[in-house]
């Protein structure tokens, strides 16, 4: 496993061109969701290394757990347009996303509500399942991977963004900051299972995958890693 780790985020004004679309039209309005999303995609290496791993597929793109839609603005700036469907169960942050994807001119792109604990999408292509994985429990994140697996087509990637279970100071502080956005009510649910890599890549080799995981910690404090998995 060798990697990104010290992959960057964006710089500065990249991140403000793409966090300008969660800005309130009126000065007064409320400017939680463009500060949240300028302070992550200049703090966290997250989006830099997805649209990476994403770059020449043209195929379809699931955002499962997309919040904000941020993936969707991400991947216009970075001239990828294939089709994007985002879904989450936060239901006001889909009507958020929602509302600032169609102020953005964002036609390729689609939300809805949906958890993924009792409901999977139909879908073709590529998935992004981007700090989502460690709210389900075990079972329920096998059983999503397989379904995940056969979604997977042509060109298309299984992209994922996960902090991994160790018993490592940044696996510490990483279990510490999810149950922080769950207590705050940034996240609706605490973290139910974290995986470990072992696991993770023998699973999806068995649904006959290939798999690369690396680090993606950039200057950040949590044990965060990306998985990218496709067919072939």
């Amino acid at each position: 496993m060798t990697g990104h780790s010290g992959q960057q985020a964006f710089p500065a004004e990249a991140a403000r061109a793409i966090a300008g679309a969660f800005a309130p039209i009126q000065p007064w309005g409320n400017r939680w969701d463009y500060y949240y999303t300028l302070g992550k995609l200049r703090s966290d290496p997250l989006y830099p290394g997805v649209l990476e791993a994403l770059r020449g597929s043209a195929a379809p793109l699931l955002d499962m757990g997309c919040g904000l839609g941020l993936l969707a603005h991400a991947l216009r700036h970075d001239g990828q347009h294939m089709p994007y469907r985002g879904v989450d169960n936060d239901a006001a942050k889909i009507q958020r996303a929602d509302k600032v994807a169609k102020r953005a001119s964002l036609t390729a792109g689609t939300f809805e509500v949906m958890d993924l604990a009792t409901t999977l999408p139909v879908h073709r292509g590529s998935v992004a399942i981007l700090d989502v994985l460690q709210y389900l429990p075990e079972q329920a994140q096998q059983a999503l991977l397989r379904n995940v697996a056969a979604m997977l087509e042509d060109d298309g990637r299984l992209v994922m963004r996960m902090a991994l279970a160790d018993h490592t100071r940044r696996g510490r502080i990483s279990r510490i900051g999810d149950r922080a956005a769950n207590l705050i009510g940034w996240m609706q649910f605490r973290p139910r299972h974290y995986p470990d890599a072992d696991s993770l890549r023998a699973l999806l080799q068995q649904c006959g995958l290939t798999v690369s995981l690396t680090p993606l910690y950039g200057n950040t404090p949590f044990n965060n890693w990306l998985l990218v998995a496709r067919r072939g």
